[in-house]
């Protein structure tokens, strides 16, 4: 058995813009028994000095990347780490957690800027969407959006209102009620507000959250975005390389996207496929490969127009553009089925219980799909639309291209290969005597 003593415990204090005044009893005994106490330069300047007589260690930027560094250099000595109100609250909490392990920290919690702002506001805290864009782009706003919802933004900074009111213009949304509040907590405290469509205000203090009342302008020209997948193909810049609106929701739901999961999404277009999958969940990633450059930038520009700037693209051909990627829990081609090695590449990188869904239109592609389905088993399904168009004076139907669907999951190696179900497949001599 070891004999090493257990490592020293690392504090992390919660601590508002009302400073060393704001926090309780264990916050300050925690703070005042330090011997070194790292936070941003703000915040240490929050302590006073005759109550915390610890060395002062100022975060450098850029932050994540100095964690591990910082707690080894200081290791043995008893640690404090300042957070902004609740470190596990998009905080400095999370980074420590997963450097550092849970268990050797001792979090102090404070109040958070969401619970001081809900509280100024009258908002239940349960009902308010949250958007953080500290370090983050502002378009992470745009896949919050809807009529109606009460949307609280943790600031970047100073000119964040500001952008914050442009997008809102840009999305449609220019009647939302934006206020602006100020050092909560502290005794500086101030708020002010105005409308997205007229908002005039000078940048004001950094230290700041914007509560958005979201209120869709009727008049606008940009689409309705629903909750769900299939957004209207209106929502997107394409060259014409875009799955249509019908067989994307019904590709999206064969994906079965989950709160977490990581999506390759092969053959972009336009993104729709990878760009809905991360608007199902905040937590949900995608990887998008295109290999024309130009569509590739055009994905890009889509995700940030519809909400999840952090979609990956990566502009090359596969499967050779696939190489070093993070192992996905779910794959999607949409293009170049028929490139050598793409679908037994896709097959490998998958995980048992992964998912991969295959659309196609040509029959070169469905013959390679049929022997795929033989193989693994799966669901091998066809997508017709039809859209009612003018016909002279009258109404008909015009039939888009057919899309061959196939689904499959990854078996585990201690289950049975899953096969083809042909119990509704009809008797073959019944066959011969329709014929």
């Amino acid at each position: 058995m070891s004999s090493a003593p257990p490592p020293t415990p690392v504090s992390v204090v919660g601590l508002g813009a009302d400073g060393w005044g704001g926090l309780t009893a264990p916050a300050r005994a925690a703070l005042a028994g330090a011997e070194v106490l790292i936070g941003g330069p703000r915040q240490l300047d929050l302590l006073p000095p005759g109550e915390c007589g610890g060395t002062r260690v100022a975060w450098p930027s850029p932050l994540r990347p100095a964690v591990p560094k910082l707690m080894a250099e200081h290791a043995g000595r008893r640690i404090a780490v300042l957070a902004s109100g609740d470190p596990m609250f998009y905080g400095i909490g999370r980074a420590l957690s997963e450097e550092l392990g849970p268990d050797t920290l001792h979090v102090v919690p404070h109040p958070s800027s969401v619970s001081y702002a809900c509280a100024r506001l009258g908002w239940p805290v349960e009902d308010t969407e949250v958007v953080t864009v500290v370090g983050r782009p502002v378009a992470r706003l745009a896949a919050a959006l809807y009529e109606g919802r009460r949307v609280l933004v943790l600031s970047a900074g100073a000119v964040t209102p500001n952008e914050i009111a442009a997008l809102l213009r840009e999305r449609g949304f220019g009647p939302s009620r934006m206020r602006v509040l100020e050092q909560l907590g502290s005794e500086h405290e101030d708020t002010y507000e105005g409308l997205a469509q007229n908002w005039e205000h000078p940048p004001g203090d950094p230290l700041n959250v914007v509560a958005v009342d979201c209120r869709r302008d009727p008049r606008t020209e940009a689409p309705r975005l629903g909750a769900t997948p299939g957004l209207p193909d209106t929502a997107y810049e394409h060259d014409g390389q875009l799955t249509k609106r019908h067989v994307r929701a019904a590709t999206l739901c064969a994906l079965a996207p989950a709160p977490g999961e990581l999506l390759w999404d092969i053959g972009g277009g336009s993104g729709s496929i990878g760009i809905e999958w991360m608007r199902t969940h905040p937590s949900c990633r995608a990887v998008t490969v295109e290999r024309v450059t130009e569509r590739a930038a055009r994905i890009t520009r889509n995700a940030a127009a519809l909400g999840v700037p952090g979609l990956r693209v990566v502009t090359g051909s596969a499967p050779d553009a696939l190489a070093g990627l993070p192992a996905p829990d779910a794959v999607f081609i949409g293009g170049g089925l028929t490139a050598p090695g793409l679908l037994d590449a896709a097959w490998e990188a998958l995980a048992p219980g992964g998912r991969l869904v295959v659309n196609t239109v040509t029959l070169e592609s469905e013959a390679v799909l049929a022997d795929r389905y033989r193989r693994h088993g799966g669901e091998l399904v066809k997508l017709a639309v039809a859209h009612a168009v003018p016909v002279g004076g009258f109404t008909g139907w015009r039939q888009a291209m057919p899309v061959t669907q196939w689904t499959v999951t990854k078996p585990h190696p201690s289950h049975p290969q899953s096969q083809p179900d042909q119990s509704d497949q009809p008797d073959p001599e019944m066959v011969d005597q329709t014929i």
